[in-house]
């Protein structure tokens, strides 16, 4: 299989790489910088390139999108915007994104709303949110969001994982089994068109 993976240098991004790599997979490492990953052909953009975004799309069967939205205070309205073009563009591959444990839902609730949530990660969570909404309403598109568990760190490859739905599963997931988790789905797709959830 042929993957692209934009935010490749990222915590997360980079494990989902190595696992592709690991699978033997053709891999295409995408980052800003155009850094390159042992292993993988290197590009070199910003996901808001929409040109370049559907020049992988056909080349590639399956685009996945690690990228989180600025965390400097700025305005997380781009990385929005980036994935509504996305999706008006109604990619020619399957578009793969990792989502954010904020949006997932206890009781009708979204974490991200819950009165106990961190108020650091409020402005990120609502971005993901939106963005999930955004994907919910593509009409042509083949779409996947996975969202973590509210914790998710380096640390061991188990290989091993608990998935759901709209709700979390457990409180916290290696970026390793995320990446496991990742490439299960892009290999045997059980979740096309829905977000769903995994905790170790």
């Amino acid at each position: 299989m042929k993957i692209a993976v934009y935010g490749a240098s990222g915590m997360v991004g980079s494990e989902i790489t190595a696992e592709a790599l690991r699978r033997g997979h053709e891999v295409t490492a995408v980052t800003r910088s155009g850094a390159d990953v042992e292993g993988a052909a290197s590009r070199k953009a910003e996901l808001s390139d929409l040109e370049t975004f559907r020049d992988l799309a056909a080349d590639h069967d399956a685009v996945v999108v690690s990228v989180s939205p600025d965390r400097t205070g700025k305005t997380h309205e781009p990385l929005i915007e980036a994935h509504r073009a996305i999706i008006a563009n109604g990619a020619q591959s399957r578009v793969f994104v990792v989502g954010g444990a904020g949006a997932l839902e206890v009781d009708g609730v979204q974490l991200k709303d819950l009165p106990d949530f961190p108020a650091e990660y409020k402005a990120e969570s609502d971005t993901f949110a939106q963005v999930l909404e955004s994907y919910r309403g593509a009409d042509d598109l083949d779409w996947t969001m996975l969202a973590p568990a509210p914790v998710i760190a380096p640390g061991q490859r188990t290989g091993e994982y608990k998935l759901g739905k709209d709700s979390p599963v457990g409180d916290s997931i290696s970026t390793q089994d995320f990446a496991v988790a990742v490439l299960d789905e892009l290999e045997s797709p059980k979740h096309r068109n829905q977000r769903f959830a995994v905790a170790n």
